[in-house]
């Protein structure tokens, strides 16, 4: 998996197979359109997905869910252009209820975060990305395995240039950059909304704003500090999500805003940085701003 050393390299760490499609895949394949090396890390293999497409809710789906999921994330990596690999961990669903009931024995939100790194610190050795991509300490959303990914991507980040710290993964490299995903900002949706209402169109997110006015939830777009602008790029990230069919219905929410209303409002996926080793000014509209320079790789 080795990459020039004048490439620049970005890494995005997910949790489950589709979060590459719906969090910063226009990203991802704008700066592959620049020459970018782009690898996508995989945590678990979704195999406690549910089945959220109405169209794929039929005999042995669930029962494959593991081998479906796999196959579908493999057309969506094609669809995109990334390089990917699994980490090999066990999905540990999304638990529901009052109380909420235990996670299952041996799934990724029960393992040791030091331990669990060790894999993705051999991939970062072995890579040698530049910026490094995942979630935020609530994982974007408090999905045990999306708190669980962001907290071995920080492990990593932190452990993957000190040779004393998981000894016999590869020679140490350093990443320059470490983001969170800060796509789930009220401003971003408030003003799909009111285009689209603008446009004479039933909004997806009336009744959504409303809850979030009511419980006064976090707003992330307080937290984003870099807006890569990728519109052109955003046919190509839907099309990415529909391969990932258990889990998109073509038909829903993510779809209800058109693209040509999308790149007219919002033309850019956000990011908060979190770990800079590198001067930069913020705000930001390039993930390897305070990076290029010094690689050899002309803006």
């Amino acid at each position: 998996m080795s990459a020039s050393a004048q490439q620049l390299r970005l890494m995005a760490v997910h949790a489950h197979p589709d979060d590459e499609s719906s969090k910063g895949a226009a990203t991802m394949c704008r700066y592959l359109a620049e020459g970018v090396d782009v690898l996508v890390v995989t945590c678990t293999g979704g195999e406690r997905g549910s089945i959220l497409n109405p169209a794929m809710d039929r005999p042995g789906v669930l029962e494959n869910m593991a081998a479906i999921r796999r196959e579908e994330m493999e057309r969506a990596r094609q669809i995109l252009g990334v390089r990917q690999e699994w980490l090999g961990f066990v999905d540990s669903g999304l638990p529901e209820g009052d109380p909420l009931p235990p996670l299952p024995e041996g799934c990724f939100g029960l393992m040791d975060p030091e331990v669990a790194a060790e894999p993705l610190v051999r991939l970062m050795r072995e890579f040698r990305p530049h910026v490094v991509l995942t979630y935020d300490e609530n994982g974007g959303y408090p999905h045990p395995d999306h708190i669980m990914c962001h907290k071995i991507s920080v492990v990593a980040f932190d452990a993957a240039a000190d040779p004393d710290r998981y000894p016999g993964t590869g020679d140490p490299w350093q990443p320059l950059k470490l983001y969170y995903h800060q796509g789930w900002s009220r401003a971003r949706f408030t003003a799909l909304h009111e285009a689209m209402l603008a446009a004479g169109l039933e909004s997806p997110y009336a009744e959504w704003l409303a809850r979030w006015d009511a419980e006064d939830g976090e707003d992330k777009g307080d937290r984003v500090t870099t807006r890569v602008v990728c519109g052109e790029w955003f046919a190509r990230r839907d099309e990415a999500l529909r391969a990932h069919a258990t889990q998109v219905d073509p038909n829903g929410f993510w779809f209800k805003v058109p693209l040509s209303i999308q790149q007219a409002v919002w033309p850019t996926e956000d990011y908060e940085l979190a770990r800079t080793l590198v001067d930069t000014t913020l705000p930001e509209d390039d993930l390897f701003a305070g990076i290029r320079a010094p690689v050899g790789v002309a803006g």
